[in-house]
């Protein structure tokens, strides 16, 4: 299909396609896509077992194939370094290789490989726009994902990445950017930034935000300013799973995703309409994800979508079918927590507290010293900015006050 380069609110004909014609061609490049694993996937090969690709036909049939969870690549890739032997081309023949907290390596490569063109086509974005970009391009893949998409609609890109508040304002009131992406805090961060130095970042008329929640409030401060903000939802491993198209009616699928909702932790779909964990086939021939558990929990809604689009919708981000979190964009695991631990003999249990104040994402790491002995503030938060990636502060509490429960991480952000 040729992407649309108009006021056309749908990026492709692939949008509006009956349902029943989504479904059909989407297994049938699964089974094409599946028969490439096996035959240049060792990884996959191992796996998929016994299982002939053409059987694989209907979601009855792909809820019978394994669950491959995140925390299932670390030991693969460690085995068979960089991708685990999960892609079915050579690692040197991809265009770049990222790391995510973990470790967990992912490949990028040419074109719109994460597939961001379709949701920033449905935030506004349109030839000749101008993209400031606040996405990291270091070690993570956020913002090349972003940038791809980008430049495959026809926009210009500003790498502006992340930090350095008071650079960014000054650029973006001199650049004059007309779209944004990056995650909401911060473009609320820059918009009050600019009010205080009296700088005009009214430019900007649209965005695209992920990596965290887009609250209520967020949204409202942006709808004031006439800004058009809509959310996307995806992973490094898998790129783009589902996008906002209206604000406030849930997540239209991508269409190069099969996506089913199975028991936290198992491999069984639940009814349609109760949450459940995101697992998603990624229609990839080169990186192909088969039933990745990404840990994140939603729910499907009933279709169709305000917005005419035909695919399948979820709620959204409605929280983690395990301790691993996602912190301003980052995930961070319980493994990370126990590291600190690991190097810090002298404390006793740890436990990071993920809140969230003045909508924006707060990390607390509670130090429990072990009995007579004392816990030592600045290098612990010294190791935790190292091992965490993400900025912590440290509290010491009582050797009593953390249950033994065997609980890392504890998120007490409300999800609405």
């Amino acid at each position: 299909m040729t992407p649309s380069t108009t006021s056309d609110p749908y990026y492709d004909d692939l949008e509006t396609r009956p349902p029943d014609v989504r479904e059909r061609a989407q297994f049938e490049a699964l089974q094409a896509v599946l028969r490439k694993a096996i035959a240049g996937a060792p990884a996959w090969s191992e796996r998929l077992a016994g299982i002939d690709p053409d059987s694989v036909n209907d979601r009855e049939a792909l809820a019978s194939l394994p669950v491959l969870r995140k925390s299932d690549l670390p030991p693969l890739q460690e085995g068979a370094p960089p991708f685990g032997n999960l892609a079915t081309r050579a690692a040197g023949t991809f265009r770049h290789v990222f790391a995510s907290p973990g470790p967990i390596y992912e490949p990028g490569h040419t074109g719109d490989f994460w597939r961001m063109a379709r949701v920033m086509h449905a935030a506004g974005f349109r030839p000749g726009d101008l993209v400031y970009n606040t996405f990291s391009y270091h070690f993570t893949p956020a913002g090349f994902m972003m940038e791809q998409g980008a430049h495959a609609i026809g926009c210009a890109v500003f790498p502006a990445g992340i930090g350095n508040t008071d650079l960014q304002v000054e650029t973006i009131a001199s650049l004059r950017p007309n779209r944004y992406a990056g995650t909401p805090s911060f473009l609320g961060i820059l918009l009050k930034e600019g009010d205080s130095r009296g700088l005009d970042l009214s430019s900007i008329e649209s965005g695209i935000v992920g990596g965290e929640a887009l609250t209520a409030s967020l949204r409202e401060q942006f709808d004031a300013r006439g800004i058009r903000v809509l959310q996307g939802y995806g992973t490094a491993d898998v790129g783009q799973i589902a996008y906002e198209t209206t604000p406030g009616a849930g997540l239209v699928l991508d269409e190069d995703v099969i996506v089913e909702l199975v028991e936290p932790g198992g491999t069984k779909p639940v009814p349609h309409g109760e949450i459940g964990e995101v697992v998603v086939t990624l229609l990839n021939p080169d990186y192909p994800m088969i039933r990745f558990g990404t840990g994140d929990l939603s729910k499907f809604l009933d279709s169709p979508s305000p917005c005419g689009r035909t695919a399948p919708r979820i709620a959204g981000w409605l929280g983690r079918a395990d301790q691993t979190t996602k912190v301003r964009g980052m995930f961070v695991h319980p493994g990370q927590v126990q590291e600190i631990a690991r190097r810090h003999p002298e404390v006793g249990r740890l436990r990071l507290m993920i809140g969230r104040e003045d909508d924006r994402d707060t990390a607390v790491l509670q130090v429990s010293p072990r009995a007579g002995q004392s816990a030592p503030t600045d290098q612990i938060l010294e190791t935790a900015r190292a091992v965490l990636r993400v900025r912590a502060q440290i509290k010491v509490v009582p050797e009593d006050a953390l249950p033994d429960d065997g609980r890392h991480i504890e998120d007490i952000r409300a999800h609405d």
